[in-house]
């Protein structure tokens, strides 16, 4: 009996058949901050293969479960299981992913990104790579932007800094504080304006942040206000 399914499939895998003639595509429903890519939301995969699941006859489920103890700490587990109703035949996948924070955030974002990419390999969806940025560790007390397009207009015009630049060489100039475990990014809006997010451990900062005009995105999971707000 292998680890990852039942003894036979063949009646799961006559059901996994009209479940991919079914689905509906995944719509890519939410654009990446970082990286400006759009992807498709655990929200848009569970309703692009939902009905075709249930229709079919298959439950799934996805239970978050401990890492591999070789791994050590930092990472968290899932398993991802399809079971046919009818004969119990099943097929499971056990993702692993590293946690970005060791709180119930951290746990809670690592989960949904791990939901979205086991759930698509397992039914064969094809999705466009997205916000792997948000599972990484962010640096410890560093105010470094990521916008390669800004540091190529840095390189075109080292005289003239831009405000973004001058952001960075002086905080306290655009009224961004030091907090510990605190990363300050500009990026640009969906409308085109400069925006700056917080990220990393910002909760036990909450509140100075939202003195400052931040707002708290429950999506994305970060804290962030226009530049040029007051």
């Amino acid at each position: 009996m292998d680890a990852y399914c039942s003894e036979t499939i063949t009646e799961l895998a006559s059901a996994l058949i009209k479940v991919q003639r079914q689905m509906a595509p995944a719509t890519k429903d939410a654009v990446n901050p970082f990286i400006k890519n759009k992807y498709a939301t655990l929200n848009s995969v569970m309703e692009s293969c939902r009905d075709a699941l249930l229709a079919n006859g298959i439950w799934l489920t996805q239970l978050p479960v401990p890492a591999p103890f070789e791994l050590g700490p930092g990472y968290i587990g899932l398993l991802t299981k399809l079971t046919h109703a009818e004969t119990g035949q099943w097929q499971s996948s056990l993702t692993v992913v590293p946690l970005p924070k060791s709180d119930p955030q951290g746990m809670g974002s690592a989960i949904t990104y791990a939901r979205r990419y086991a759930l698509t390999a397992m039914l064969g969806m094809i999705t466009e790579d997205d916000d792997g940025e948000a599972a990484k560790i962010p640096p410890k007390n560093s105010n470094r932007v990521k916008n390669q397009q800004n540091a190529v207009d840095f390189n075109k015009n080292p005289q003239r800094p831009t405000r973004l630049q001058q952001s960075i060489n002086q905080p306290d100039a655009a009224n961004l504080p030091q907090l510990e475990d605190v990363v300050f990014q500009h990026v640009t809006a969906q409308d085109g304006r400069d925006c700056i997010i917080a990220t990393g451990n910002t909760q036990p900062n909450r509140e100075i942040l939202r003195s400052m005009g931040f707002s708290w995105n429950s999506q994305r999971k970060f804290w962030w206000k226009y530049s040029d707000a007051a």
